[in-house]
């Protein structure tokens, strides 16, 4: 099975899906009819470890060392046999078949316990309402934490389900602890992922390598596998791209990089990877200094060289492909339930296919945030008609019809084109993505999302505070958040929020005032999920660049290797992650629907300020009147039944008059509606048309229609009747 490109990511990521970068690139490579082979080396180092065969050597291992020393530890040792003799099982489980093993692992002492389930008094408040299903994923999760702590403690410290070593990567601006731990004897982890790699390289024998490292919590490891392979196969070439090196590798100096890769590859891949390629697979007599390459470091005479000399433009968003998930083990990959938040779940639980509606953001404003960075400040969104084309084709392929869209924030106008098109395709998908809580999600357009498959939407409240809102320039004020959240979970959208404490010239009333604010969302149930996070301070955001403007100091060193995260100073002297536990705890209570009588000191051990937040603001926010006035070329579409119809007559000023009784049944209920029979032909012929399986209609072709054979158009659009009907379906876009 030899191909010329070896495209894989290093542990770890996901257990329950794949990272798409290698999906992505591969799908590239498709339409340059370049042979890939693809791997998730992280999945296949999981299966091998947590297997009964696997298992029970790391619990020899671990006896032979001599490192089951605390008491937790020796808890699991003790147990050993009870935890492997289920595991394959569990597994399997967790892989989605055998869905009756969840009555089993739901019974009391079947799986044996240890320090994580110490929570599990907590269960029945937590899954009461999700199912048995939800209920056993968690108890089987916990199950692996424990054996995962095991391997912490006694076997390698640097382990973790969706990381390794990630200490190495974070804020490494020298590379000489990294490289110190490299030269390191293999750790047993290590070993493993070498093994599975070998076997693979063995049967591939590509002639380039190409290695995505989205996190830092992959690039020892990776580092790991191209340090086996410069060693073993030297022929070999290996290229580094990925979400790591596009922002901490901008600056890099250090030669030593180069003992494990030849080339590093920045920002979007496709042409960058297509120059390297060619480079490795028919030109390979030139030298370094002859090379064409774009936004690539190379060793160039034992210097590290950027170059960026081809002519050649990247590739629009058109042309780069459809993701391709083939080679991965796409039955394989395990779900988890970690904790009892319906959101999370969808980051852990079940496999998506991950698509981007548009490169980069749209807003590309917010101060925190790398917009100097093309993945953030090149925006190109890609045609409604061509993105669903690529969910087709991921459904035929993958057999999954479940799509996570990873955009910085997909964009409303965007959204709407590709809910109209799944509708008119009639596709059955389920998706979820991130987006900017600004004006545009109206409630028709929500509701519109909806009825296209959209379960959940997350996106960044950030430091409910309209000053730090302002200072942040997230475009969005508090009450416009409330106000969306409002609109999207009326339609069924659950509303995940992320909030940020500690953002630059934030004072402790701001944090209070921020964390009243987040609990009334909450207790008004305009939200149902949220984390808190710590501002970090990151080199190419508009802070990290011009930290005067925003009275930090920050702490700079000398850059060796990686550049991203800053320590700083901030002027007002606060220690904010003093507020991290009492932030986070309450947040966890909101998220079940409790705590909200309690006062906010109840929530932190040290004194704080009373919240200056009125007690009612969220409230007063979603009871104000919202007049949007309809543009002439807003689009008009239906989404419900067409009714039955019976005639029936009225005297109206003793004169008989016929009128149609119009009975609209949907999903779940009924309603109906009495109209004047020549009005009432009209309206069922325009809703029969305002399907979305039909050509899209403008609010000024429907007026002109209406108007060119009654009176004006805007008594009959406001009357009681057509309220109901724009309650039941007829949406205004």
């Amino acid at each position: 099975m030899q191909k010329d490109l070896f495209l894989f990511t290093p542990p770890f990521t996901q257990l329950n899906t794949p990272y798409p970068a290698t999906a992505y690139i591969k799908g590239f490579l498709n339409t340059k009819e370049i042979d890939s082979y693809q791997m998730d080396l992280g999945i296949e180092v999981i299966l091998e470890l947590f297997s009964a065969a696997g298992m029970t050597k790391v619990f020899d291992y671990a006896l032979d060392q001599n490192s089951i020393l605390n008491n937790n530890s020796q808890r699991i040792y003790a147990l050993k046999d009870h935890y492997i003799k289920p595991l394959d099982g569990i597994i399997s489980f967790l892989q989605g078949h055998n869905d009756t093993f969840a009555r089993q692992i739901c019974t009391d002492h079947f799986l044996p316990q240890a320090s994580r389930f110490d929570q599990v008094d907590d269960l029945e408040w937590a899954f009461g309402n999700m199912g048995m299903q939800d209920k056993a994923k968690h108890l089987a999760t916990l199950y692996l934490e424990d054996l995962s702590d095991f391997i912490v403690d006694c076997v390698d410290d640097n382990f973790g389900f969706s990381r390794y070593a990630e200490r190495l990567g974070m804020s490494a601006n020298s590379f000489d602890e990294l490289y110190t731990e490299l030269l390191q004897p293999l750790s047993y982890i290590d070993e493993i992922a070498i093994s599975i790699l070998e076997k693979k390289l063995k049967d591939i024998q590509p002639k380039l390598v190409v290695m995505s490292v989205p996190f830092p919590g992959n690039l020892y490891s990776g580092l790991r596998s191209c340090q086996y392979i410069k060693n073993h196969f030297p022929d070999t070439k290996i290229a580094m791209g990925g979400g790591f090196p596009n922002t901490e590798l901008r600056s890099v100096k250090d030669a030593r990089v180069f003992e494990f890769v030849d080339f590093i590859c920045l920002d979007d891949g496709e042409l960058p990877l297509e120059l390297v390629s060619d480079y490795v697979l028919n030109t390979s007599s030139k030298s370094m200094g002859e090379l064409e390459l774009k936004r690539t470091f190379v060793l160039d005479n034992g210097v590290v060289t950027y170059k960026n000399n081809a002519t050649r433009s990247d590739y629009k968003q058109l042309q780069i492909g459809t993701p391709d998930y083939s080679d991965l083990l796409l039955d394989q990959y395990i779900s988890v339930i970690e904790v009892a938040n319906p959101m999370h779940s969808l980051w852990s639980d079940g496999r998506w296919n991950k698509l981007t509606m548009a490169h980069g953001c749209y807003w590309g404003k917010c101060t925190f945030c790398d917009i100097s960075l093309d993945y953030i400040s090149l925006y190109e969104p890609i045609a409604a008609n061509v993105l669903v084309d690529r969910m087709e084709q991921l459904i035929e392929q993958t057999g999954e019809q479940g799509f996570h869209f990873v955009d910085e924030a997909a964009p409303p106008a965007l959204m709407r084109s590709v809910a109209l098109e799944i509708l008119k395709r009639n596709l059955t998908v389920t998706w979820w993505t991130n987006i900017r809580f600004e004006k545009n999600f109206t409630q028709d357009l929500c509701h519109l999302l909806k009825a296209s498959g959209c379960i959940a939407i997350s996106g960044g409240l950030e430091v409910a505070s309209d000053r730090l809102l302002k200072l942040i320039d997230k475009g969005v004020t508090v009450e416009q958040v409330a106000q969306v959240t409002r609109n999207l979970t009326a339609a069924g959208i659950m509303v995940h929020s992320y909030l940020m404490y500690g953002y630059p010239t934030q004072t402790i009333q701001e944090t209070i005032d921020s964390l009243e604010m987040t609990r009334q969302l909450f207790e008004l149930g305009v939200i149902q999920s949220g984390f808190w996070h710590q501002f970090a301070l990151t080199a190419h955001s508009p802070v990290g660049r011009n930290t005067e403007d925003y009275g930090i100091t920050p702490h700079l060193k000398e850059i060796g290797f990686a550049n991203n995260d800053v320590q700083f100073t901030d002027s007002t002297g606060i220690d904010h992650s003093i507020f991290s536990n009492g932030l986070k705890k309450s947040l966890f209570n909101f998220m079940h629907g409790i705590g909200f009588d309690m006062s906010l000191q109840e929530w932190f051990d040290f004194d704080i300020p009373e919240t200056t937040i009125a007690a009612y603001y969220i409230e007063d926010c979603l009871n104000k009147e919202i007049f949007r006035s309809i543009k002439t070329n807003s689009k008009v579409v239906y989404l419900g039944n067409l009714p039955l119809i019976a005639p029936c007559k009225k005297i109206k000023k003793g004169k008989e008059v016929t009128y149609l009784d119009l009975v609209f049944h949907d999903k779940t209920s009924s309603f109906q509606i009495e109209i004047p029979e020549d009005q009432g032909n009209w309206l069922i012929d325009q809703l029969e048309l305002l399907q979305p399986t039909n050509k899209i209609s403008t609010f000024s072709q429907i007026k002109a229609s209406y108007e060119s054979k009654f009176n004006p158009f805007e008594p009959f659009w406001y009357s009681e009747e057509m309220e109901i009907l724009r309650a039941n379906g007829l949406l205004v876009l």
